[in-house]
């Protein structure tokens, strides 16, 4: 599971510790938490549109991102993987892709470089994933 942040920050090496790549629950459950901040771009605000996980942690509390901040936060890698993700997500949860144009012009065109590789992904690749 990637995460983009830890609070307290001063958490980050126990949580590494107790969940990260080399941790036991790693080695148990094939499951693990990495830093993913540096390979990706978020929407503007989407720290406003955070969504609790419920996953009855008495101690941790996890939010994710709601659905197109995730679909957007995979937009400047764009790899196979990441493609296959937010087909599923159209998909799964029948997102607009109206929806999600109009985040990326008002949260994500205006400070991003590259913009038209980013565009031209959004319309000659990722439109294809949407319903509508």
């Amino acid at each position: 599971m990637d995460y983009f942040k830890i609070e307290p920050f001063e958490l980050l090496q126990e949580v590494e510790r107790l969940a990260g790549r080399e941790s036991k629950l790693a080695r148990k459950y094939k499951v693990y938490v990495q830093f993913a901040g540096g390979v990706t771009d978020l929407p503007e605000h989407h720290d406003e549109r955070l969504v609790d996980l419920n996953l009855e942690l008495r101690n941790v509390s996890l939010k994710v991102l709601e659905p197109y901040d995730l679909a957007l936060s995979k937009l400047t890698r764009n790899n196979p993987k990441d493609r296959e993700d937010v087909k599923y997500l159209a998909a799964k949860l029948r997102l607009s892709y109206k929806g999600l144009v109009e985040r990326f012009e008002a949260e994500m065109k205006p400070w991003l470089a590259n913009v038209d590789r980013h565009q031209r992904t959004l319309t000659a690749v990722w439109q294809e994933y949407f319903l509508e």
